[in-house]
C-alpha cells in the first residue's frame, strides 16, 4: 500500500527553495496490547470523561487548551496554531550547515523521508549531492501538526533524510557521579591498551539486518503457543524465568585477556551480533 505524505512545502536557504514531500521512514514493531477486564476479559475502553459533571465527552466537544494557572485554561483553536508561524508551516527554514558527525545522538528523535516535489528534482538532487560530499547535515526548523520541530537534514543513500531534534530545554543533564573528574577512574595503561585492542578486532561494518527484536519474537511465540493450546482466557502463574546475567565486579585485565583468547580461538563466532530486546 502506497504511503500518503505527512506534509508537503519546501526546503528553503538563502533563495532556494526545494519542493519536497514528507513520508515516515519508521513503523511501531511493537505488539499492540488492550486493556481487559479479568472478570469477563471484555476490552476496557478509554473513556472521555468531563472532570466536573463525571460525564462522558463526545470527541466534537473536545478541544485543546493550555492550562496558565491552577484550573485556569485558554482554549486554542487550529487557526492559533496556524498563525503561530504562518511561513514555517510550510517550509524547512535551514538556519546553517554543520559537521554531521558533529550532532549528538541525544539530541535525535524521529527520522522521515524527503522526496522531490513536482518540479524540483534537480535541486533536490544538488542538495543531497553536496550534502553528501561535504559530510554535511542541515539545521533546520519547521512546524508539522501545530508543533515546532528542531531538525537535521542530511543526505541518505538515494534521499534525503529528516531526524527531527530534540530541543536544548528537552535534554537532561547527566546525574552526577562520584566518579566524574577523577583522571581515568585509575585505569592502567596496559588496561587501556587490551580494551583497544578488543574493540579493533570486534570492530565490524553497520549491518542492521543482523538485529532481531527478540523480545518481541519470543512474546508472539508464547502468545501463538498460548492460542494453540486454547488457553486465551488463562492467565499465565508467575513462574522463575530462566536467571539473567548479573553485574559483577570483575577482575578487568582478566576479562579483556579472556575475551581476546575466546576471539582468537572462535573468531567473529565469539561474539555474534547482539540483537535487541525492545519490550513490545
Amino acid at each position: 500500500m502506497a504511503q500518503r505524505a505527512l506534509w508537503r512545502g519546501a526546503i528553503s536557504f538563502g533563495l532556494v527553495h526545494v519542493p519536497v514531500e514528507m513520508f515516515s521512514a519508521t513503523r511501531e514493531h511493537s505488539l499492540k496490547m488492550h486493556f481487559l477486564d479479568s472478570r469477563d476479559f471484555s476490552p476496557v475502553g478509554y473513556e472521555r470523561i468531563n472532570k466536573s459533571t463525571g460525564k462522558a465527552v463526545d470527541w466534537g466537544h473536545i478541544v485543546k487548551g493550555f492550562e496558565y494557572a491552577k484550573d485556569q485554561y485558554v482554549a486554542l483553536s487550529d487557526a492559533d496554531f496556524k498563525h503561530a508561524n504562518v511561513r514555517a508551516s510550510e517550509t524547512i527554514d535551514i538556519a546553517s550547515f554543520t559537521e554531521s558527525a558533529g550532532l549528538s545522538p541525544l539530541y535525535y528523535d524521529t527520522p522521515y523521508y524527503l522526496l522531490p516535489g513536482k518540479g524540483g528534482e534537480k535541486v533536490y538532487r544538488l542538495l543531497r549531492e553536496v550534502l553528501a560530499a561535504e559530510r554535511k547535515a542541515a539545521v533546520a526548523t519547521f512546524v508539522m501538526r501545530g508543533r515546532g520541530h528542531l531538525c537535521a537534514v542530511v543526505a541518505g543513500e538515494d534521499v534525503l533524510t529528516l531526524i527531527t531534534l530534540r530541543f536544548p530545554a528537552e535534554i537532561l543533564a547527566a546525574p552526577q557521579s562520584a566518579a566524574r573528574g577523577a583522571p581515568r577512574a585509575g585505569i592502567k595503561e596496559s588496561e587501556l591498551a587490551m580494551a583497544r585492542k578488543l574493540v579493533e578486532e570486534m570492530t565490524a561494518p553497520w549491518k542492521p539486518e543482523r538485529f532481531r527484536d527478540t523480545y518481541r519474537e519470543d512474546l508472539m511465540r508464547r502468545i501463538k503457543e498460548k492460542i494453540r493450546r486454547k488457553q486465551t482466557h488463562v492467565l499465565t502463574t508467575e513462574e522463575p524465568p530462566e536467571p539473567r546475567p548479573k553485574a559483577e565486579v570483575i577482575d578487568l585485565m582478566d576479562a579483556l585477556r579472556s575475551s581476546l583468547k575466546l576471539r582468537a580461538k572462535h573468531g567473529a563466532r565469539a561474539a555474534p551480533a547482539k540483537r535487541a530486546s525492545k519490550r513490545a
